[in-house]
């Protein structure tokens, strides 16, 4: 709608002749009243308009009663009223459409690239990933606030529906290399029956909230859907310290005889209250400290005066037989045999895998949701103390969360760990941004959604570089060597200049774990196997891939 439709500008105007009628007919009988001059209303109208345009009295300035010089001067400010109201209602909007940043509604210089199906912390995420590859994407984004906010933050970004066939040939769907669908899951369903139609050979990922609803994302046309919310539910029930799980997390098996592992210190253990020099990891157990992760902060190498505690999470690699002899060092020389009692807060997708992999050891589950529905012992809100004593987090080993609102999820681990301060909490950060915050709150693991969906999107996507662990705190990545062909780890500084720790190298589809890192010289055409944070993955893709 135009400004001279608009309501405003109606009112304004019916305002304006309202205000002109008014004042003519006053002034007019001021002048015949009080001072004793008749004249026609058509002069009176005259000398309103040049009393509201400022612009002088003539021939009538100068009267003889207190009465007109009142009314003149109301005039003036009547007039300057309506002229700066005049401004709100046209100046200013058309400055602010004529000077306003706008999204573009197309885009025509991209090929190769990912149409990203609107914006989310987790695609977030993957748009991190693919910058760090160097791989060209577009945004496709129906609110036009947060398209104007990309836009402003040098997003590329189309404004526009997603779910239509236009908005996404603006977007260069016919040159694209893959669309990633990532809205509501019926939403996701209408955007791969476009994106399908608009291009029938590009690949299509999507995103579901409801493991149920995939299969209609693969009947409209995707190729791959993926649930992040259900592996994490499963990786966050692998943090939790159980009488048949012990402290050790799965894996990730590099190789025939590699493996990398996270690692939980018990209490009582023979390396808690050790620091790292004192344990001597490659001395003692034939493994590699990769790092360190105490209170959500990751050190690699890990410092000598490093203490091991309860606190702090391993990262080691090494064959699987030593392992298993640190394994056995980490954990408590006095086990616990009865079922160890796992509360879960939030029964979404998450918590639902969360629940089903927790029934495969011998713990006892309690579930806390705000719904009543099927699995739910305890129905009511996990930040009141009260609702939390129900479920008996009182003598719990642990307690899940996976809450859809961070805040909420925030709030929750401070008051378990109020009604109970020896109690394991993992939780589920659907912002990554909230990582620290729940550190900080007292969670002993936090795992990100969005860096878990970012992950396996990068994983999905890219057939040339492979994502090893999507749902470990650390990344652990194949890439090309690139930069790093005609030289060596040692020579290359890897560790020093990037932050990560080169596991193993691969050479004509053999994975090469047992190597000198002195003298081992890449070749052009070699794979590398990192591990590390993922700002140190992106750092060693920036120095020797880009």
């Amino acid at each position: 709608m135009s400004l001279w439709s608009s309501d405003r500008t109606r009112h304004y105007l019916v305002l304006v002749a309202a205000t002109t009628v008014g004042s003519t007919l006053l002034y007019n009988y001021g002048m015949a009243t009080w001072e004793n001059d008749p004249q026609p209303l058509f002069r009176s109208l005259g000398i309103v308009f040049q009393s509201f345009t400022t612009t002088g009295y003539g021939e009538d300035a100068g009267w003889a009663t207190p009465q007109m010089y009142l009314l003149t001067i109301g005039l003036q400010l009547l007039g300057i009223g309506l002229i700066l109201t005049a401004v709100d209602i046209f100046a200013v909007p058309w400055l602010r459409n004529t000077l306003a940043v706008t999204p573009p509604s197309a885009t025509t210089d991209l090929e190769d690239h990912v149409v990203i199906c609107e914006y989310t912390p987790r695609g977030e995420a993957f748009i991190e990933e693919l910058e760090s590859r160097g791989r060209e994407y577009v945004v496709v984004e129906p609110d036009e606030e947060t398209a104007t906010a990309l836009h402003e933050d040098e997003y590329r970004v189309v404004h526009g529906d997603p779910e239509s066939m236009a908005v996404l040939e603006n977007a260069g769907i016919d040159r694209a290399t893959a669309v990633v669908a990532d809205s509501a899951d019926d939403t996701n369903a209408s955007i791969v029956l476009s994106a399908r139609e608009a291009n029938p050979t590009v690949q299509i990922v999507t995103l579901v909230e409801d493991q149920r609803l995939g299969e209609y994302h693969r009947i409209a046309g995707a190729d791959e859907v993926l649930s992040p919310r259900q592996l994490l539910g499963e990786s966050l029930a692998h943090r939790v310290p159980t009488a048949v799980t012990t402290t050790v997390d799965d894996g990730v098996e590099i190789g025939n005889d590699l493996e990398l592992v996270e690692l939980s210190i018990a209490e009582g253990s023979d390396l808690d209250g050790r620091t790292a020099g004192e344990v001597e990891l490659r001395e003692q157990f034939g493994v590699d400290g990769i790092g360190v992760w105490t209170d959500g902060t990751f050190e690699s190498p890990i410092p000598s005066d490093r203490e091991f505690d309860t606190e702090t999470r391993l990262l080691v690699a090494g064959e699987p037989d030593r392992i298993d002899a640190l394994r056995t060092e980490a954990m408590s020389t006095v086990q616990p045999f009865s079922a160890q009692h796992v509360v879960i807060a939030g029964y979404g997708e998450a918590g639902v895998a969360a629940g089903e992999a927790l029934a495969e050891t011998n713990s006892q589950v309690t579930v806390l949701d705000s719904a009543d529905k099927a699995g739910v012992d305890v129905v009511g809100d996990a930040r009141e103390p009260e609702t939390l004593r129900e479920t008996g987090i009182d003598d719990a080993a642990a307690i899940i969360v996976t809450l859809d609102d961070d805040t909420t999820a925030i709030f929750t681990t401070l008051v378990a760990q109020d009604l109970n301060p020896s109690v394991e909490v993992v939780v589920r950060a659907n912002d990554p941004d909230d990582v620290r915050k729940l550190y900080r709150a007292g969670a002993d693991y936090v795992q990100s959604l969005a860096t878990v969906s970012g992950r396996m999107l990068a994983s999905t996507v890219f057939e040339d570089e492979e994502v090893l662990a999507v749902d470990q705190q650390i990344d652990v990545v194949k890439l090309p060597a690139g930069r790093l062909a005609g030289r060596t780890v040692v020579d290359a500084a890897v560790r020093d200049r990037t932050g990560c720790t080169v596991l193993a190298a691969v050479r004509d589809g053999t994975t090469i774990t047992a190597f000198d890192p002195s003298s081992f010289v890449f070749e052009t055409g070699d794979e590398v196997v990192l591990a590390g944070t993922d700002e140190s993955v992106r750092s060693f893709e920036a120095q020797f891939l880009a």
